[in-house]
């Protein structure tokens, strides 16, 4: 496996440990207090380490070249509203883990929305990823991962 391969492993699992880490604590917080606090909670914590980690990049970054013009460039402001559906997707969460569902199904039904929101970013080049067709490998990882869910779910495993 080469160097690059290596690492897109490697951070896909730590981006899934830290998903499960993040929807346990969630969790948590909801049990003690409420969804909406929990929601409102891990996205102000985010909001913080985003902050911070956008102070450090800039830093590092050159500084833009006032003659040519050359900046960075300007997310659409429809960008923004992106924190919208995953606020509600934190409060959903914090909802499902506490209830029959456990942090098994919770995670189960993130995976199944970010297969399906994945292959219509691919196959709409949302968010500007290139446009691609839809294979019938995606169609078997996500039947896979579609099915592997339901399971999940229907037996509350």
């Amino acid at each position: 496996m080469s160097g690059g391969r290596a690492l897109d492993w490697a951070l896909a699992i730590a981006g899934g440990v830290l998903l499960t880490l993040m929807t346990q604590a969630n969790a948590v917080l909801a049990g003690y207090t409420d969804a909406l606090y929990a929601s409102w909670a891990a996205h102000g914590l985010g909001a913080v380490v985003a902050a911070l980690l956008a102070l450090a990049l800039a830093r590092r970054a050159p500084a833009p070249d006032p003659a040519t013009g050359d900046g960075p460039a300007r997310a659409p402001l429809w960008y923004y509203l992106g924190g919208i559906p995953g606020a509600l997707v934190v409060i959903l969460s914090a909802i499902a883990v506490n209830s029959e569902l456990a942090l098994a199904g919770t995670v189960a039904l993130m995976l199944t929305g970010q297969i399906i929101f994945g292959t219509v970013s691919d196959r709409f080049g949302l968010l500007h990823t290139p446009q691609r067709r839809i294979t019938l490998m995606d169609l078997a990882v996500a039947a896979c991962v579609l099915a592997g869910s339901v399971l999940i779910v229907a037996r509350g495993a």
